[in-house]
């Protein structure tokens, strides 16, 4: 993983392991909404066996970069692996680049510069998720997403929650959101 600057710059690596605990530093990571031609929303669950918020009800997908891994490249290879999604990295849209939460569970603290992707893929796509990473994985309309976030935020995981209330900012239909320059993105995943 990389470790991060308060500007957003790398000063270090670490395991995911030595990363997480009770003083998380700060470090780099991604989230990414998949959607399909309905506006429907690819929901996970994560793994019960997850170190960090096991069990959670979230967007489609979360991780970290490797380090001098360009960050869009580490979402399509988490997308493969955890969903067996294949999605170019042209396919992807960068949503929201300065994205940054802390987040505790169960005495782990998460505290991340965390962009936020977008990818679509056509409606009746197959899924085949990871059972180590992903306990479930299934389509919901965006809209009974968003309600769920907002009338019962403590039933999605914390960052989404979040991450929900600025995407509805940018208006009603995820394929019209405006995609985002990555000259706003962490300083550490400009290349």
């Amino acid at each position: 993983m990389v470790l991060l600057a308060s500007d957003g710059s790398a000063v270090g690596t670490s395991t995911k392991q030595e990363t997480h605990h009770a003083s998380t530093p700060l470090h780099l990571a991604f989230s990414c909404y998949v959607f399909d031609h309905s506006d429907r929303l690819l929901v996970t669950r994560r793994s019960f066996e997850k170190l960090v918020f096991p069990g959670e009800r979230t967007n489609s997908c979360c991780g970290h970069p490797r380090p001098g891994e360009q960050i869009s490249a580490a979402v399509t290879r988490r997308l493969s692996s955890e969903l067996g999604l294949d999605v170019a990295e042209g396919e992807l849209r960068l949503i929201l680049p300065e994205f940054s939460y802390r987040a505790e569970s169960l005495g782990i603290w998460e505290n991340e510069l965390c962009p936020v992707y977008v990818a679509t893929v056509p409606t009746g796509t197959p899924v085949h998720p990871d059972a180590n990473e992903v306990d479930a994985a299934w389509w919901e309309p965006w809209e009974d997403y968003v309600e769920r976030a907002q009338t019962q935020p403590e039933t999605i995981s914390p960052w989404s929650v979040t991450q929900v209330r600025e995407l509805v900012s940018l208006g009603s239909s995820p394929a019209a959101w405006p995609a985002a320059s990555g000259d706003r993105l962490p300083l550490a995943a400009r290349f």
